[in-house]
């Protein structure tokens, strides 16, 4: 009898034991799950054929991801500025289960009416554009943009036709830009024409409106030996060595960085419904002589200056 009893207790202690074993190993597991909440998967949609210009910006992305719970997934078209190829990669990252997009629209308009039904389920924020039903747009206030490098012309203005990139295509941002500088140079009786690129014959004043046409026409200016002022925007590494070597008299520059980080912080709020009202991002109008302005520093050269701190 007591020897039962001895083998009862025995068998119960281990049955105990083995219980603690498996919950030591188990119970570990379900608190990461529950302190560790499924990270949000937002898709990142560009309108140029590779990232190579965004480098910055993608670097603002990540580090809110990171700090915020998100993964991110990058996506580029095979042809710039290809509308219709980016509606629909975007709809099919929302039926991939996508949380949210951060967008830079080819054409707002076309955009907006591609994703509608989908907006409120998936927020979007955009960059550069504005576009109806968006969570948000993060940019620069492209009307005074245009005109603030409109009035940097007119500062070195003394004859002569100025050339304005018409490089916008259906993207709005862009397209208020050279709007806007058109209208401040013809106010001030300034002869104005717009080309989608440069001609052979070598115009005396050119205005560009975007990174990628800014660094276009400084990288041909240089490697063909002409003369021609040229007033852009931007403030990627490949802007800012061609400003530093004098093939840029002037560029409007945002803090690319944050750009990014806002667009991804907007787009995770909007998600979880705490988003806030995003004001226009502040610019400068830089020449060479202003490029290593403490200031002036942390806009052109982001990672470095905290890196240095």
């Amino acid at each position: 009898m007591k020897q039962g009893k001895s083998n009862v207790v025995q068998a119960a202690i281990l049955a105990v034991l083995g219980l603690a074993a498996v919950l030591s190993l188990a119970l570990p597991q379900l608190l990461r799950g529950r302190q560790e909440p499924q990270l949000l998967s937002l898709s990142v949609m560009l309108r140029d054929t590779d990232s190579s210009g965004w480098t910055v910006a993608r670097q603002g992305m990540e580090q809110a991801a990171d700090e915020l719970g998100a993964e991110l997934r990058f996506l580029t078209l095979t042809t710039a500025n290809d509308s219709a190829q980016q509606a629909s990669l975007l709809l099919r990252e929302i039926e991939d289960g996508a949380a949210a997009l951060v967008a830079v629209p080819a054409d707002p308009a076309a955009l907006s009416a591609a994703l509608d039904p989908w907006l409120v389920v998936c927020p979007t924020v955009t960059l550069e554009s504005s576009m109806e039903g968006a969570a948000g747009v993060v940019s620069p206030d492209n009307a005074l943009l245009g005109e603030r490098l409109a009035e940097a012309l007119l500062e070195d203005w003394d004859s002569g036709e100025v050339l304005l990139l018409d490089t916008a295509g259906r993207c709005a941002g862009v397209a208020d830009r050279l709007a806007a500088a058109e209208s401040v140079l013809e106010g001030a009786g300034v002869p104005v024409c717009r080309r989608e690129a440069l001609p052979e014959e070598d115009p005396k004043w050119v205005l560009a409106f975007e990174p990628p046409a800014t660094q276009g026409a400084a990288e041909r200016k240089e490697a063909e030996g002409r003369t021609f002022a040229l007033y852009g925007v931007g403030a990627s590494t490949g802007v800012t060595a061609q400003l530093e070597r004098g093939n840029i008299a002037a560029i409007a520059a945002w803090s690319e960085y944050a750009a990014g980080y806002l667009a991804v912080r907007q787009a995770v709020s909007a998600v979880r419904g705490t988003e806030g009202t995003l004001g226009p991002l502040p610019f400068s109008v830089l020449r060479e002589e202003d490029i290593y302005g403490p200031e002036n520093q942390k806009l052109l050269f982001p990672i470095m200056s905290s890196s240095s701190r």
